[in-house]
């Protein structure tokens, strides 16, 4: 394999042949995925960068890497300085980098494919400023230098059933159809892989922990739609699923069926399609709405079927887990064990479930300074013992059928520092006062986030990363609208029925990293006396937190119920589930602080 340094040579290369001054690259697909294909993964093959966000700028004399606070350690691990400078997001943009770094009259390549149309008018507007332009690209100049691209997968859909589901697909179209007759247009366009397997009760396996098809869609306002995917993907079951409602195209097709839509009012989401899809609607004459996709918050609205499917899950999930849990109270402090081999332990136990489809995303498995890296992977060049007065954190999920999870733990292997109390201890009051949160409804995931934070505030203490994030069903691990968090989203109102991750941390860099994570369910919380309609949170993991990281005098004597009624409920969902040392573990883990 060629060294990094020859990739980047080869890319520069390349831009000469197509009579480009630079080129951008970013971390996503043809759907504006986050986590993608092996296809695309193009910026791994890059840079070196192995992290799920990020995106770089090529010129003929420099580069950059563009990446936010979770990778800020990571990225400098990966992606060699000596080549790469690293630039922070927000606090810089492609854009502002292009403006100050781009010379006169550069012709700086995209592809149309992978970017947002909002991107490109904004990087379009900063290199007018220098005289420079932004040149959409026909071949990416990427997959013509890289020569063992992995093709696409091949894999077949899968219909995920309506016992599933709680819904059928012909249910989804229809309410899809009524929505855009509401809208006065006459069909929506789904590019996101999520959406898609949603809308059509249909889930694949083209992307690693997620259960995606690569596919795109058109929805139209009689409840028909157009489904383009790869033939060799399809088998009668499927076709009888979708029935005579939808129409099967190769996936090849879509481009030119845009065309096609001459005359025709069309909804396009304008965060979620890529810039090409507007272009192409534009250019065939048809009518573009910029509306969100009409599945997201649909899919971000479970259903009772799913929360119950949910539930059913994250017991499993939990006893798994709690399984692991005690496993490592043993074996940790022999010695031996390494980050991976404790994350391999775990996927076992979610194996022994014998209903794992898949882990909803690659184990975050850090020991000590390991787990300061937020969005840590951990790989055999970085793979740390777990040792004896050090903290393992633990960030994991499965992909079940009824569900998808995604939990944290931080663990102290030996006796906790002091240090390591309080701060631990901070987080979880931060934690606790989020999931005991009481909230009028139409209160944005942004509103609550500082009450994870405020504890750590009062130290003079952050963390770089949102507080939540929604979650699918047996769908992407990260989902919206929804989010807690101040910056990148948080603005979606939340509504019952959504969940999200309750996540808080605290990072002390090249010592420790701690994350308590449990999943939560937006409900109705009946108030007497109330004069608004309020809502709050139901916690849906079921694990042990542990309690010898917890300065038991710095909590509240709420706080102290919480915890205590949080692990008598452990010991209820969990505790049938176990047997032996492991059940007799888990009821000294639960016990009352």
């Amino acid at each position: 394999m060629s060294s990094y340094e020859d990739r980047l040579k080869a890319l520069r290369a390349q831009l000469v042949r197509q009579k480009l001054d630079g080129f951008v690259v970013p971390l996503t697909d043809e759907h504006m995925s986050e986590y993608v294909g092996a296809y695309a993964q193009r910026l791994a093959w890059l840079t070196g960068f192995q992290g799920s966000a990020g995106s770089a700028v090529v010129l003929p004399q420099e580069a950059a890497i563009f990446v936010d606070g979770r990778y800020t350690l990571q990225v400098r691990e990966q992606v060699d300085g000596a080549h790469w400078q690293y630039e922070s997001v927000p606090q810089t943009s492609i854009a502002q980098w292009l403006k100050d770094h781009a010379g006169q009259g550069a012709r700086i390549g995209y592809d149309p494919w992978l970017h947002t149309r909002s991107w490109v008018r904004q990087a379009t507007e900063a290199l007018a400023e220098q005289g420079a332009e932004l040149v959409a690209v026909d071949t990416n100049p990427i997959d013509a230098v890289w020569p063992d691209r992995p093709l696409p997968s091949d894999a077949r859909l899968v219909v995920h059933d309506d016992r599933f589901a709680g819904r059928s697909a012909a249910e989804k179209r229809a309410a899809m159809a009524d929505w855009l007759t509401s809208k006065k247009a006459d069909a929506a366009i789904l590019s996101a892989l999520d959406s898609i397997a949603w809308t059509f009760n249909i889930r694949g396996k083209d992307v690693d922990r997620t259960p995606v098809a690569l596919a795109y869609a058109i929805v139209h306002a009689d409840a028909t739609a157009d489904l383009f995917v790869a033939p060799e993907k399809m088998d009668d079951a499927v076709a009888q699923h979708l029935g005579n409602g939808v129409r099967i195209h190769d996936r090849a097709a879509f481009a030119d069926a845009l065309a096609d839509l001459r005359g025709k009012s069309v909804v396009a989401d304008p965060e979620r399609a890529v810039a090409a899809i507007f272009e192409a609607l534009e250019q065939g004459g048809a009518k573009v709405l910029a509306l969100r996709d009409p599945a997201v918050l649909p899919k971000a609205i479970k259903n009772d079927t799913e929360i119950a499917g949910h539930k059913a899950a994250q017991a499993r999930d939990g006893a798994a887990l709690s399984r692991f849990l005690h496993w490592l109270s043993v074996e940790a402090p022999k010695g031996g064990l390494t980050e991976l081999s404790a994350a391999d332990r775990l996927e076992a136990f979610r194996e022994d479930t014998g209903l794992l489809e898949d882990l909803s995303f690659d184990t975050i498995s850090g020991a000590g300074p390991n787990g300061a890296v937020v969005h840590y992977r951990v790989e055999e060049k970085t793979n740390r013992p777990i040792e004896t007065g050090t903290l393992y954190l633990v960030d994991s999920g499965g992909q079940y059928r009824d569900g998808t999870t995604d939990v944290t733990r931080t663990i102290a292997v030996g006796e906790p520092t002091a240090d390591m109390q309080r701060h631990f201890t901070l987080v979880l009051k931060g934690h606790v006062a989020l999931a005991r949160a009481i909230f009028p409804k139409g209160t944005r995931g942004g509103q609550l986030d500082i009450l994870a934070r405020q504890y750590l505030w009062a130290e003079g203490l952050d963390y770089a990363h949102g507080t939540g994030h929604g979650v699918g069903s047996f769908l992407a691990v990260h989902e919206g609208p929804q989010r807690i968090a101040t910056f990148g989203g948080g603005d979606e109102p939340l509504v019952p029925g959504m969940i999200l991750s309750n996540e808080p941390g605290y990072y002390k860099t090249g010592e420790y990293g701690i994350r308590i994570e449990n999943l939560v369910l937006v409900e109705e919380r009946a108030i007497s006396g109330a004069e608004k309609e309020m809502l709050g949170f139901e916690t849906l993991t079921f694990a042990p937190i542990d309690r010898a990281l917890i300065a038991v005098d710095m909590l509240s004597a709420d706080e102290r119920a919480w915890v205590d009624a949080y692990h008598a409920k452990v010991l209820d969902v969990v505790g049938p589930q176990l047997d032996g040392d492991a059940l007799a573990w888990l009821k000294g883990a639960c016990a009352a602080l």
